[in-house]
């Protein structure tokens, strides 16, 4: 095991985990006005009705299949009766249709953002750095997925990559495994980390922003400012007074 194995399998995972954990205190803690996406729908919503769902509801489903492909061990599966060559199919199915889907939104919300000058001109140089690195993490990441179909990548990662990713987790890294593991999941891994490690500083801290307090607030009591009451033309002089409550 080489220096630089250790580097980027063990070291460079804790930094990145604790810039996110960090990261997102700090954020919350500071800057509670800018933990917002910074909406833009006012400025166009045609190509929005189309993005927003396929990029969203597809890395749902790839955050899913990470939770699965990663957290659970081969030996589950296979305890309660699910194949290799099942999961494998199950996996590469669903993950290929949501990588796409992923991507696709993707695309059109960044068409979107360069196309549409209001769009745009709200767009910083922060959201740019973060739009190139989650679309190459996604590009890595549906790569991987294609060349696991033809038959390209030799390593499973159910045998390295899973069991890394749970090592650092439990604090008894095993970066061996990776060092194994073939060159689109290393790439894919560490384009992953630097995701990670820019999330607080972005907008996409607004996955971890649930409207909770919609179903807890008070009602919004909403009066007219027009002179009209109801259906009724408003009285004159001293008898609008008396129907607004009385005399005075």
């Amino acid at each position: 095991m080489s220096a630089t194995d250790v580097l980027l399998w063990v070291i460079l995972p804790y930094v990145s985990l604790a810039i996110f954990v960090i990261g997102h205190y700090w954020r919350y803690r500071y800057d509670k006005f800018g933990w917002t996406t910074r909406s833009t729908e006012l400025y166009e919503q045609r190509l929005l009705r189309w993005g927003s769902p396929l990029f969203h509801f597809g890395i749902l489903f790839v955050l899913l299949g990470h939770i699965a492909g990663l957290g659970i061990p081969k030996s589950w599966t296979e305890a309660v009766g699910i194949s290799e060559t099942g999961y494998h199919a199950l996996a590469v199915i669903t993950g290929a249709i949501a990588g796409f889907c992923t991507l696709a939104g993707l695309a059109i919300l960044i068409y979107r953002r360069r196309t549409v000058g209001p769009v745009f001109s709200a767009t910083t140089k922060n959201d740019k750095f973060m739009y190139v690195v989650l679309t190459a993490t996604i590009l890595l990441g549906l790569s991987n997925t294609v060349l696991g179909v033809l038959g390209h990548e030799g390593a499973d990662y159910r045998d390295t990559v899973s069991p890394w990713f749970r090592s650092i987790f439990y604090f008894r890294p095993q970066p061996e495994l990776m060092a194994e593991a073939g060159l689109g999941f290393q790439l894919h891994a560490l384009s992953a980390l630097l995701l990670f490690a820019i999330w607080p500083f972005t907008r996409l801290v607004h996955v971890f922003s649930a409207p909770l307090g919609y179903f807890t607030r008070p009602y919004i009591v909403y009066r007219s400012r027009s002179a009209q009451l109801g259906n009724r033309r408003a009285p004159r002089g001293w008898e609008q007074e008396r129907v607004g409550g009385g005399r005075r």
